[in-house]
């Protein structure tokens, strides 16, 4: 049973930093691309970041480009996103997902991670 799980979300400043991490159980991570996407009510789903599953490619929209950072853990089974210089916008859920190929669709979510960015 695949298993995704996020931490690290909370009440941040506007100009401060946090670090999620996602913990992934029942598959060989290494072999997966994992990515990162956010939602907040009444949006769709967006794309955040993605990484490839050796960490030599990594992707991120644009309007993230610049402050948030894309890394994973293959001997931990983790990823992480490190994001700087947060604002207003950035306040959404985020989740990570995996998927087994760079061709196919992100097959697993995590539950979710709250991040709320005060101005």
């Amino acid at each position: 049973q695949v298993q995704l799980v996020e931490s690290g979300g909370g009440l941040v400043q506007a100009g401060g930093s946090l670090r999620l991490s996602c913990a992934a159980s029942g598959l060989t991570f290494s072999r997966y691309f994992m990515g990162w996407f956010r939602q907040t009510p009444g949006k769709e789903r967006e794309f955040v970041a993605s990484i490839y599953w050796n960490s030599g490619r990594t992707y991120y929209a644009d309007s993230v480009k610049g402050r948030f950072t894309i890394s994973r853990d293959n001997a931990k089974n983790a990823v992480y996103l490190q994001m700087n210089s947060l604002n207003s916008e950035d306040t959404a859920i985020y989740y990570c997902a995996s998927r087994s190929t760079i061709e196919s669709h992100y097959n697993y979510w995590g539950q979710g991670t709250q991040v709320t960015v005060s101005s």
